[in-house]
Parts: C-alpha cells; sequence; structure tokens
C-alpha cells in the first residue's frame, strides 16, 4: 500500500458509490466510507483478498466455478462487469461488479479499481417480494437483466406460461432511469381487436358507438415510464403496423382523431409463443418483431431452476400464508424439486397454497402437498395428462403422464430402497410422521412393519 498515490486514495474514498483498490494478488488494499459502510461496518477488510470476503472462498472465483473480473480483466486488458452473489451483512445478495485495471508506468497491470453496486430487484435468499433465485440459470437470465435495466432498448421476454415474465419486466422499469414513473401493463390477450387500438391510443368522444367522452390510452399513462405489452403475440395484424410506429417514431393518434401525439415510453415486450412462427405464417410483422426483440430476454422454466425451489417455495409461503410461518419438511423439498411444474412458479404457488389449507399444524408435509394436487386433478383430469418429468441423474422417472402422487410414491420407493437404518429414522428424513409413513407403505405395497 506504500506505493499508492495518496492522490488515488483520496479520489476513492470521495466517490459515493463503493470502491475497493485490488492489487494481483486480489488483495484489497484500499476500501472507501462507502464500501465500508454497506459491506463492512464492523470488521476491516485491508489485506484480505476479495475471494475470501465476498464470496468466503479459499480460492478465486474462476477456480470455483464462478466468473472472475479480475481474471477477465487481466486477459481482457478492458473494464470488465459481472454480476455476483455477495455475502454481506444482511444476508447474501447480488451485486453488480465493475473492474478497471490500472497500469504503472511501464504499461503492467499494476492495481485494479473495484466498483460494486447493489441489485436490488433480485434475492439470492427467501424475499417478501421481487425476484428470487440463485442458480445458474436464473444467475444468467438476471445478468441480462441487470445490463440491460439502466439502458432505453426494448426488451423481448420469452419463456412460458408462469415463468414470471411481469416480475421480469417490473425488475428492468426498478432498474431504470424510469423507474419513478409508471409501468404501465397491457394484457393484449385479453383486449378483443374491437378495442384494442382504443385502449391503447385512446379516443375521442363520439370516435364510436357509446365514446361519450375523450379518453386517453395506456401508452400515454406510461409517458416517462415503461410500457408493458403481455402476449405481444396475440396483438391483431392490423394493430401491429401501428405499434410499430409508436415504436419507431414515439408518435400515435387516438381513435377518431388526426392529432399526431407524442409519448415518451420504453416498451418491454412478452410472450409464450414462437413469434418467428407466426412472422413466417404471416401472423406477426417481422419488421415488428425485429424492432421489439432489440435485446431478448429466456426465462428459465422451474424444472431448469429446480435448485431455486426452497427459495422460491419459503418466499411463497410467506406471500399466501403470511401469518402462519409454515416450514416444508425435507421430504416435501424433494417432492417438489422433483415434480415438473409445467405451470412453472405460479403452479407452484397455487400447490402451496392449496397444501397450506390442508395443513393444521406449522409444517407442509408430502402428503399434504399431494392432497394439494389431487384437488386440481379432480376438478380438472387433464392436468395428470398435462405432467411430464425431467430426466436426469438426479430426477426420479416414473415415465410421461405421472402425476404428482406419482412422483411421491417413485420417491418414497427409492428412499426406501436406499435406507439401511430403522423405519422410524426414515420417517425422520422425511419430515412425516411414523404413522404416515406406515400408511404411505401400505399405499405402494411395501413392508409397512416397523424394523
Amino acid at each position: 500500500m506504500a506505493n499508492v498515490l495518496p492522490e488515488l486514495l483520496s479520489y476513492l474514498e470521495a466517490l459515493p458509490e463503493p470502491h475497493i483498490l485490488l492489487d494481483r494478488q486480489y488483495r484489497i488494499i484500499a476500501a472507501n466510507v462507502a464500501y465500508r459502510s454497506q459491506f463492512s461496518p464492523r470488521a476491516s477488510v485491508i489485506g484480505r483478498t476479495c475471494y475470501e470476503v465476498s464470496h468466503h472462498f479459499s480460492v478465486p472465483c474462476d477456480k470455483a466455478g464462478e466468473s472472475c473480473p479480475l481474471g477477465r480483466a487481466r486477459e481482457s486488458g478492458q473494464r470488465e462487469r459481472v454480476l455476483h452473489l455477495h455475502h454481506t451483512p444482511q444476508g447474501e445478495s447480488y451485486v453488480n461488479i465493475e473492474l478497471v485495471p490500472l497500469r504503472d508506468a511501464s504499461g503492467e497491470q499494476a492495481y485494479f479499481i473495484e466498483k460494486m453496486e447493489p441489485l436490488r430487484v433480485a434475492q439470492g435468499r427467501p424475499a417478501g417480494q421481487g425476484l428470487v433465485g440463485r442458480s445458474a440459470a436464473f444467475q444468467r437470465m438476471l445478468e441480462l437483466v441487470a445490463r440491460v435495466g439502466p439502458s432505453q432498448a426494448s426488451v423481448l421476454l420469452l419463456g412460458e406460461s408462469g415463468t414470471g415474465k411481469e416480475l421480469v419486466a417490473q425488475a428492468i422499469h426498478d432498474a431504470s432511469p424510469r423507474a419513478a414513473h409508471p409501468l404501465v401493463v397491457v394484457d393484449c390477450a385479453s383486449l378483443p381487436e374491437t378495442l384494442f387500438e382504443s385502449e391503447l391510443f385512446g379516443h375521442e368522444r363520439g370516435a364510436f358507438t357509446g365514446a361519450n367522452t375523450s379518453k386517453s390510452g395506456l401508452v400515454e399513462a406510461a409517458s416517462g415510464g415503461t410500457l408493458f405489452l403481455d402476449e405481444v403475440g396475440d396483438i391483431p395484424l392490423a394493430m401491429q403496423v401501428k405499434l410499430l410506429r409508436l415504436l419507431e417514431s414515439g408518435t400515435y393518434r387516438r381513435v377518431g382523431s388526426t392529432e399526431l401525439r407524442r409519448t415518451d415510453v420504453r416498451v418491454i415486450s412478452a410472450t409464450h409463443r414462437n413469434l418467428k412462427a407466426l412472422v413466417a405464417d404471416g401472423r406477426f410483422r417481422e419488421d415488428l418483431y425485429y424492432r421489439l426483440s432489440t435485446f431478448p430476454i429466456a426465462l428459465p422454466a422451474l424444472r431448469e431452476r429446480a435448485d431455486d425451489i426452497p427459495l422460491l417455495a419459503a418466499a411463497l409461503l410467506n406471500r399466501v400464508a403470511p401469518q402462519r410461518r409454515l416450514s416444508l419438511s425435507a421430504g416435501t423439498l424433494d417432492l417438489l424439486k422433483r415434480y415438473p411444474f409445467p405451470g412453472n412458479v405460479r403452479e407452484l404457488r397455487n400447490v402451496l397454497e392449496r397444501a397450506a389449507l390442508m395443513a393444521d399444524g406449522s409444517s407442509i408435509d408430502p402428503v399434504h402437498v399431494e392432497r394439494a394436487l389431487e384437488t386440481a386433478v379432480a376438478a380438472c383430469p387433464s392436468v395428470e395428462d398435462q405432467s411430464t418429468l425431467a430426466t436426469g441423474p438426479t430426477h426420479t422417472t416414473p415415465g410421461p403422464g405421472s402425476s404428482l402422487r406419482n412422483v411421491a410414491r417413485a420417491t418414497l420407493q427409492a428412499e426406501l430402497k436406499a435406507h439401511q437404518g430403522s423405519r422410524a429414522e426414515l420417517a425422520r428424513k422425511l419430515g412425516i410422521s411414523e404413522r404416515s409413513l406406515y400408511r404411505r407403505l401400505r399405499e405402494i405395497g411395501g413392508d409397512s412393519e416397523p424394523t
């Protein structure tokens, strides 16, 4: 630290964002007041490595399966940006990192300045609202959200129904300079063609039968903020050219008016449909597709981020039953992680809400989840037909068309086969009572006698 210019240290100290200064050995040699107050209010980090402080790793990030901005800057010689999940005094939180290499008089990289900015739109722990997750698939998506959020680019969210596209749109809006202005949601699938233009652009008095007063549209309501077009693939073909004009020029006309109006909106759109196929079929304009998909983001299905289910389940339970402080047994979590959830996070929420109603105590056990699924199957038999299991070395695979009860049975059979101890120990492992275990063993034809 003796060789570091005092002017550089003074400059870092005055910066409003958290910054640290690193040497080539990953050691922190300076941390400004903003960093100390946010990330290390009680202990000094000087002399410690960045990977030990932020991740509790014993080796650099790129040797522990993470992306290392310092390692990347060494190779590129340029500024590097990554999204990391850091340990903070508030728990694990997502942090945007921007690292800049500094060269000495000989042109060699001597130091690295690292700027850290918490990403407040997502959590790596259960949270009351917002995006929740820490799986690799979730983090890849979140890094794209963090990159595009501060820009003005149009974003197209792609993914199956129930993957949380509106939550992601909200996160992009909240990470943008438009966050103080409204996010206006347009549910394109629910608007009939005859009302679509009026709802989107507004109308003048007398424009059509029943238009007794002038009305502003959703585009005007979103001025200064973000317009979120949900299920954009359902926009009528006749309306697509008018939407294209809005995107390209920021202008529109109310129904029944010749006055050209201007608005300042950023457009985020979402669909579960294959827009390229719709373009090929002539049902979606190619020019509109490319205008909407400046920055596409694919949202992972829940089966692709099964490791996030414990976090999501805890967060969702707090939302659907906030007064009860319910917990999920180990057996329940294992069962939920093995189920494919064709309805994704939305289906997980519904299952947990029903299971919470089935449970009288403080714990949700596998039997409650099974009963929750049975009510859905009874009400809509096709639910069972729609459920297909993801295959893989960590999944039980009873076969296509299996319901959650089938998965539960297969899971129990696998646990029974692998377990070497007593039935009482197995019941504790699964998080259920011995009585429930014996009942379930009888159902699958297993040995029901205590051992």
